[in-house]
């Protein structure tokens, strides 16, 4: 009877399996050489199965399905082609088009649905796989430089700050990053730390870059341009891939020194249901060493003659910290100030970074009609930010974990961000609390004034490198270990009266979701969709007025977009409209339109043109900040921030008084005025949203050259900003009795305290510029870019002398590439080259020019396909002339590197 069971189980198994069970094989081969394209991907519609072509573009595929099905055949720059299977052991023969232009490639990001770059009736940027194996820079997030309209603000070797369309700075609020759907910015500083929590290399699928307002369709700050960043799903990538890097960087000042890149991601689908995906990720190496010690006129002030004491009493140097502290000792002393540490000397320039991203997909459906994802991300690492100081984020943490449904038509998903500033400090209050404490700033000026004025025996009087000598009795050197005690004493205290930690758990909620209508209206296409946003702000006091516990708010919006074509698919509108609202401010409106119009026979010149507004609600800063800069005071202007705001400080005769909000609002007068020798009272508005109307035509076409196509983008902007969100600078008097201050008085810094305020400047600001960007094939597939960029503002400043709009954006820029991805069997090879031209850059930390640059990087390749390897050698500003990307940070050297990337 056993048997007889055994048997029959065995022959119902096995008819199973045959009935089950098909096989298919096949070549993929591109269409004008014939050549094989090994590592093409051949996948079941809608289901996780796949496989890859090998070395000669092969595949052998079995599956459960049961024909007919369809498969996918695709590889990065060609087009997709799709392959009917109707009959077991099936052999299919393919050949796959390369995209006649990078306008081919599909996009997702300009309407929130898939169209090429041609079509996008908005400028985009957009970068892939493909272009990260080609790029020179060492680094894909570096690479996106060379991208048109596109800059990259370096404060360190891993602090990097994208923008576009002008008003940059490093801590960039104006600019959103978005990373598989969300916010990247640190919750309490409000804008992204580089690529700290970003993609690992070997997980990038793509990146869009939307430059220009795009509030209408992303909510608030997506007020100068949008970067979408997007990972690969385990469902349609599966495998190990290991990232290997290894180079120097070179640097006048730091040396040659070693740096390391590695990562790895695994990803695996266990059956059409089920995935998983993980990958880890470690840098290490040496940040470029901020060595500039030329004399300033303060901080925020620009630069004035000398590089030490010897040449001016009052020295204030740019990289050299504590000597902020100046007091006129009247007389023929003059001013003077305390004698600083450098900033080599104040943190270790040790840059890392380790990231971590998990996640687990799930189909209930077993396709891809919903999928349902639980994602997970952290980011820990030192870095340098250079906001109003320099900030040493050592130990910096951050979190994020995204629960998130999505469909063919539809996403809806909620995340959590937080970090943990770690082991953070202020250089500038470590280096002023170092002195403090080893030397109250009272003894050392009397010490000083003594010794000057020869009242000390032996000290020669009338001379100030006598005196400081004697003031500087005791100091502890750098690397001693009274230096070191004192050092770690003041950075492990959050108190900026005393230490100078960077103390900060600030966190955020966040939910949206959109609905894609095309499968119940059939005229338009027509989207919905709206996000939620809750705060929690939570610096212990250290940054925002929050000494009494976290303080929480929130905002919401919602948006709708119709997109109809006509004329033979010819003309495209697209319109949207989007309602926001915080709790602490009026709600907006950002509606967008735009036209897009394909003429020619093959539909190969698009026009298109487009109006959008787009809106900025205040930051977290803007709003509730309420920090000591060694300087003075920054102070956020919300309703309820002017309440909680006082500060206790001393005046000229020694007596405790305390400075409130309302102060500040009603009692400043406008520091521009004082310097120009006319005080005047001023009355500080709360800070509310900025707002822009962008207008924007554009032009892109695909042209005949030869045997090849050359892509043509052109656009042109122009901008318009109300209510512009600005720093005013106040001068507060510590005597509220005194209405009718003198000049002297305001100009005392024994009697006044100096508030930099969140407000909006009454002037219209207004900037404009043009892009064109030229991609073509020579000489029988060399690869050819070109593009320029033209950026322009304009205000009127008489009408607001202490508004500074922060431009900081070179007028002219050229970018240029040249390489080929097959110069031969397997070798490939790029160079690229930037210029821009000199431009002056304002900001709260210092202001001055930059200098015209041209910087060359070039790269070559090898491939393997054996083992699935590709080897790069390269390096990045290879002339070695050393350049800063903005006054204050450190001189930008050249960097070698090698690297071997395995996917398999």
């Amino acid at each position: 009877m056993m048997k007889k069971l055994l048997l029959v189980a065995f022959v119902l198994f096995g008819t199973a399996i045959m009935v089950a069970q098909t096989t298919f094989t096949g070549t993929v081969k591109d269409a004008s050489l014939g050549e094989p394209i090994p590592g093409a991907n051949i996948k079941v519609s809608r289901k996780a199965v796949g496989t890859s072509t090998d070395f000669d573009g092969k595949f052998t595929m079995t599956v459960t399905d049961t024909p007919p099905f369809t498969i996918e055949i695709s590889s990065l720059g060609y087009q997709p082609k799709t392959v009917e299977i109707t009959t077991n052991n099936q052999v299919v023969e393919v050949s796959l088009t390369e995209n006649a232009t990078s306008l081919d490639e599909v996009v997702v990001s300009a309407s929130r649905t898939p169209e090429r770059v041609m079509e996008s009736p908005v400028t985009i940027e957009r970068f892939d796989s493909r272009a990260i194996k080609n790029t020179a820079s060492a680094s894909y997030y570096d690479g996106l430089e060379n991208l048109k309209g596109v800059d990259i603000n370096s404060g360190g070797l891993t602090f990097k700050s994208v923008n576009t369309r002008g008003f940059a700075t490093f801590g960039n609020e104006r600019f959103v990053q978005l990373v598989d759907g969300m916010d990247n910015a640190s919750p309490a500083l409000n804008f992204a730390i580089g690529n700290l929590l970003g993609i690992s290399e070997v997980d990038v699928k793509s990146v869009e870059i939307l430059p220009g307002a795009a509030s209408a369709l992303y909510g608030a700050n997506a007020f100068n341009g949008i970067m979408l960043m997007q990972s690969e799903n385990p469902f349609n990538e599966q495998g190990i891939s290991v990232g290997l890097k290894a180079g120097l960087t070179s640097q006048e000042a730091a040396g040659d020194n070693g740096y390391y890149d590695a990562t790895i991601k695994m990803a695996h689908a266990f059956d059409d249901y089920f995935a998983v995906k993980a990958s880890l990720s470690y840098l290490k190496g040496e940040e470029w060493h901020a060595t500039d010690y030329r004399n300033t006129r303060g901080i925020g002030e620009t630069y004035i003659s000398g590089t030490s004491h010897a040449d001016d009493p009052n020295y204030d140097g740019v990289n050299t910290y504590g000597d902020e502290v100046s007091v006129d000792l009247g007389g023929a002393i003059g001013k003077v100030s305390r004698t600083g540490y450098r900033e080599v000397d104040l943190m270790s320039n040790e840059a890392k970074s380790v990231k971590f991203n998990g996640a687990i997909h799930y189909r209930p459906l077993g396709n891809d009609r919903v999928e349902i994802i639980w994602n997970s991300k952290y980011g820990r690492g030192n870095t340098i930010y250079q906001g109003q100081n320099r900030y040493s984020l050592k130990n910096f943490f951050m979190e994020q974990h995204k629960l998130e449904v999505r469909g063919k038509n539809f996403f809806v998903r909620g995340y959590y961000a937080g970090e943990d500033a770690g082991d953070s400090y202020d250089t500038r209050f470590a280096a002023i609390n170092i002195n403090s404490k080893w030397k109250p700033n009272s003894d050392w000026f009397q010490q000083y004034a003594a010794a000057y004025l020869g009242a000390i025996p032996g000290v020669p009087a009338s001379n100030h490198a006598a005196a400081r000598a004697v003031a500087d009795t005791g100091r502890p050197e750098p690397g001693s270990a009274e230096f070191t005690r004192l050092f770690n004493e003041v950075t492990s205290d959050p108190d900026l009266l005393t230490g100078s930690k960077f103390r900060d758990n600030t966190s955020y909620y966040h939910a949206d979701g959109n609905l894609n209508l095309r499968d119940y209206i059939d005229w338009a296409e027509v989207q919905v969709g709206g996000s939620y946003r809750q705060y929690r702000l939570n610096s212990y006091g250290t940054i925002y007025t929050d000494n009494d516990g976290p303080i929480k708010y929130g905002e919401y919006g919602v948006y709708t977009q119709i997109q109809k074509k006509m004329m033979d698919d010819r003309l495209k509108l697209t319109a949207s409209a989007r309602y926001d609202k915080s709790d602490n401010f009026n709600g907006n409106f950002t509606p967008r339109v735009s036209l897009a119009y394909a003429a020619g026979e093959m539909k190969n010149h698009n026009f298109r043109a487009s109006f959008q507004t787009g809106f900025r609600n205040p930051t977290t800063q803007d709003q509730y900040i309420g920090l000591a800069t060694g300087a003075g005071y920054i102070l956020g202007t919300a309703p309820d921030n002017i309440g909680r705001f006082s500060t206790t400080t001393t005046d000229s005769s020694n007596n405790n008084y305390t400075l409130t909000g309302e102060d500040v609002l009603n009692r400043g007068y406008s520091a521009a005025s004082i310097d120009a020798d006319n005080p005047e009272l001023v009355k500080t508005s709360l800070v509310k949203p900025e707002k822009v109307k962008s207008f924007e035509i554009g032009y892109r076409a695909a042209l005949p050259l030869g045997e090849n196509k050359i892509s043509i983008d052109f656009s042109t902007y122009y901008n318009m900003y109300s209510d512009f969100i600005s720093n005013k600078n106040v001068v507060v008097l510590l005597d509220e009795n005194n209405t009718n201050p003198t000049l002297s008085e305001l100009r005392d810094r024994d009697k006044v305290r100096t508030f930099s305020v969140k407000t909006n400047s009454t002037v219209d600001v207004n900037s404009y510029g043009v892009g064109l960007g030229l991609n073509t094939k020579i000489f029988n597939g060399f690869d050819v870019g070109l593009n320029y960029t033209w950026s322009k503002f304009d205000f009127d400043q008489a009408k607001d002398p202490d508004f500074e709009a922060g431009f900081n954006t070179p007028e002219h820029k050229v970018k240029a590439q040249f390489g080929h991805s097959n110069l031969f069997e397997n070798f490939g090879f790029n160079v690229s080259a930037r210029w821009q031209n000199e431009f002056y850059w304002q900001s709260t930390f210092l202001e001055g020019t930059v200098s015209e640059r041209t910087v060359l990087d070039a790269q070559v390749n090898y491939t393997i396909p054996s083992i699935k390897s590709v080897f790069k050698v390269g390096g990045s500003n290879l002339t070695g002339k050393e350049y800063l990307s903005a006054p204050g940070v450190g001189a930008i050297g050249s960097q070698f590197y090698i690297s071997w990337t395995i996917n398999n």
